[in-house]
């Protein structure tokens, strides 16, 4: 079957969680589809047994509509070429590697696990890289038929060529050229008949009409074995467009293994689906502008395979908060307050509170939402805190200019009617104090924040502070702050 359109393919194992690699890798293969009023086609890969993970096919499908990445064909649409399961297709393998025998591109190998054991342990006693020795490539038709009707067991390898080189084009890496003598003749059908992922893949590949073929740059290497398997079947070569690694520094890759975060986990930490996309298409790859803040259908548009680097991309949290940060102040409030409030409540129980404002003032200082607790655990309990906090050399503030300011302050706003305690009154009455002392700004709104939260860092300053605990909670804390302080300076 052949097509007119640009048809790329994601073709993850279910193997368990979804990594931020693999997420890249079905992101760029949905852009470069979509870029191209192409075909952008879900296959998943469940031939590795041993691996498999129960439920991991679910998050597959869950995590790529999360994130908008819709596949045009798949195991649960279906399309002109399925099964889009590779468990599905497992008839036609054999008969493909039979007509590899048959033209002579492959050939039956009947060598047994201890000989092939033995074969390895020499070659690395001897230095050289472990490589099967072609043992069984030139028996005879007759020699192999006597085999296959003694019910000798067998797989079918692929006959490289011992001589010359293959090359061929990467659109990131430009031409790589191997010579063919470095070559293994490598398996294309197991003993238990069942096809190995390097063949399985080619020929799925070419089946599905795929014309682009997305992957990491390990694969490189397997390239040249799986172009000679094109020619030998006279087949159209993909495209390849090989992707570095993601990378946690200049020498470790991610790995779940050692704790670093998959797609899930990334949303679990309270960023967004939108952020997480926007930063994963920019770990290897450069849009041509300076605006690196896109929507996955600006990214649509934007992303040209000529700005994948060849480097390794390095997972940079400080900038995915940044990315975060941005789309989280693209929020309406409305929209803001829907995502926060879950946050909010496992530190606010308090009802009394103007959820609205508080959302308002959290809003421009969130990067992430699971930073929200902290910043109004404060709310409901004032914390026991330092009174060093009252300390603060850019605000010029000591124990005892505190201790001044809150008993200055105390009467006043004390003094503010319940109706009239709103942000603009609480403002006026500060700033009254602060003329009357003659005091910089923060010599009394440091002492007030410190006195009314018990931390240094908040969702705001002071007087916003104290129009969201409200009148009774503030000054019930401003005199616990002028006790605390006193007992000191009585000390």
């Amino acid at each position: 079957m052949t097509f007119d359109t640009v048809r790329t393919r994601f073709a993850p194992s279910p193997t368990g969680y979804m990594h931020v690699g693999n997420l890249r890798t079905a992101l760029y293969a949905y852009l470069l589809a979509k870029k191209n009023n192409g075909t952008f086609i879900l296959r998943i890969e469940d031939t590795d047994q041993e691996r498999y993970v129960e439920g991991a096919v679910d998050i597959i499908y869950n995590t790529l509509r999360q994130t908008g990445l819709i596949w045009d064909e798949g195991p649960d649409i279906g399309g002109p070429v399925g099964p889009y399961i590779q468990s599905e297709r497992m008839g036609m393998f054999k008969e493909y590697a039979q007509q590899l025998v048959e033209s002579g591109h492959a050939y039956y190998c009947f060598c047994d696990k201890d000989r092939l054991t033995e074969l390895r342990e020499i070659q690395q006693a001897s230095g050289i890289a472990p490589k099967y020795d072609g043992h069984c490539r030139d028996l005879s038709p007759e020699e192999v038929q006597a085999k296959l009707d003694a019910g000798i067991p067998y797989v079918i390898r692929q006959k490289m060529p011992r001589e010359g080189t293959t090359s061929f084009e990467d659109e990131v890496f430009g031409t790589i050229t191997v010579e063919n003598s470095t070559l293994d003749d490598q398996i294309l059908i197991k003993t238990d008949g069942m096809p190995t992922y390097n063949f399985a893949n080619v020929v799925d590949d070419h089946t599905m009409g795929i014309t682009h073929v997305i992957r990491g740059n390990e694969y490189l290497s397997s390239t040249p074995k799986y172009n000679l398997l094109y020619q030998a079947f006279g087949w159209e070569i993909p495209t390849y467009i090989h992707c570095s690694p993601v990378m946690k520094d200049s020498t470790h890759k991610l790995s779940k293994r050692n704790g670093d975060a998959s797609f899930e986990d990334l949303i679990a930490k309270g960023y967004l689906t939108e952020a997480v996309i926007n930063y994963i298409a920019l770990l290897g790859w450069a849009p041509k502008g300076e605006n690196e803040i896109f929507t996955l259908e600006e990214l649509c548009q934007e992303f040209d395979v000529s700005g994948i680097s060849k480097s390794p991309a390095i997972f940079d949290t400080q900038k995915l908060k940044a990315i975060n940060g941005a789309y989280i102040r693209k929020l309406t409030l409305d929209e803001f307050m829907e995502k926060a409030m879950p946050y909010i409540r496992q530190t606010c129980k308090s009802d009394k509170v103007d959820m609205k404002t508080l959302c308002a003032m959290l809003q421009p200082r969130t990067e992430l939402f699971t930073d929200i607790p902290d910043q109004v655990d404060f709310i409901d309990e004032l914390p026991d805190y330092d009174l060093q906090m009252y300390c603060h050399k850019k605000m010029k503030t000591n124990l005892e200019n505190s201790l001044q300011a809150l008993t200055a302050l105390l009467p006043v706003l004390e003094a503010i009617p319940e109706e009239s305690w709103n942000l603009d009154t609480i403002h006026e009455k500060c700033f009254e104090v602060i003329a009357e002392l003659g005091v910089k700004n923060g010599v009394v709104l440091w002492p007030l924040r410190t006195a009314i939260s018990g931390k240094q860092f908040t969702p705001g300053g002071g007087i916003d502070l104290a129009e969201i605990l409200g009148k009774e909670t503030t000054i019930t804390r401003i005199k616990d702050g002028i006790h605390r302080l006193s007992a000191v300076q009585a000390e």
